[in-house]
């Protein structure tokens, strides 16, 4: 049984890489645009960790200004190695990462914190300051690009209004949470598709196959730090034939041998 799970797992990883190439393939063969570059580009990018974990490899990807993308795939795929990347948390070991059509890694060291300032990054732990007041924490990001006081004290109630916090302006950054419940994802996709439709670029790393269902957009999906797929309008995951008769079953409560959940005879089966 072990040998069998790990023969079919290891075909599952063989046509992965198989779809990781053919992607890759498909990268090379598309004709070069002219005018604006994407504002986000990675270019055969692969980085490792010390020790030598593989966090992403030969990774192309193009993200045109205005797009709302999806990065999906299981836990460990390099979804958040990637985002890491893109505000160079991290640097790779070979490729090109850039932002605006210039490779972020030949920036000087110093010159980095100003060039995080255009990309707008939301923490899955949020990075608060738990001892300032949910004003403070906005006005304080504010203060360090420079804002003047008399612009803060507008933009800061604009901002909570924007975001639906304008009620507890005074109140301190709540425990992190993990999960979100199903009308707070609603409410941040929302506020994502509204900054998205004023034309900023927007790219999204989640778990959350029902919001990606329904958003409708361009989906990347990724696994062992390979991009596998990717679709102008997809869904979460790419399912085979198979594989979606098996989540069916699974989600219905039927067993692979037809069989219910507590039931010990096969389905439309008389035992008497």
């Amino acid at each position: 049984m072990a040998t069998h799970r790990t023969r079919r797992m290891g075909r599952k990883r063989a046509a992965r890489r198989e779809d990781a190439r053919r992607h890759a393939a498909q990268q090379a063969r598309r004709p070069v645009r002219r005018g604006r570059p994407p504002i986000v580009e990675l270019r055969d990018v692969t980085q490792v960790y010390p020790g030598g974990h593989v966090g992403i490899e030969r990774v192309s990807l193009g993200i045109s200004r205005g797009e709302f993308v999806f990065i999906v795939g299981p836990t460990g795929c390099g979804k958040s190695t990637l985002i890491k990347l893109l505000i160079r948390e991290l640097e790779p070991a070979n490729g090109e990462v850039l932002i605006a059509g210039r490779d972020i890694n030949e920036l000087p060291r110093k010159r980095v914190p100003y060039m995080r300032r255009r990309i707008g990054t939301v923490f899955q732990d949020f990075k608060l300051l738990p001892n300032r007041t949910v004003y403070d924490n906005v006005a304080y990001a504010l203060q360090v690009i420079g804002e003047p006081r008399s612009q803060i004290r507008g933009k800061v109630p604009e901002i909570l209004r924007l975001v639906g916090l304008a009620g507890k302006i005074h109140n301190y950054p709540d425990e992190p949470t993990g999960n979100l419940d199903p009308v707070t994802s609603i409410g941040i996709m929302q506020l994502l598709y509204r900054i998205n439709r004023t034309g900023t670029t927007v790219v999204v790393v989640t778990h959350d196959r029902e919001m990606v269902d329904k958003m409708r957009r361009r989906v990347v999906e990724m696994s062992d730090g390979r991009v596998v797929r990717d679709v102008a309008v997809g869904d979460y995951s790419d399912e085979s034939t198979t594989e979606f008769a098996v989540r069916l079953r699974a989600e219905m409560g039927i067993g692979d041998e037809g069989q219910t959940n507590g039931d010990s005879h096969p389905a439309g089966h008389d035992p008497h």
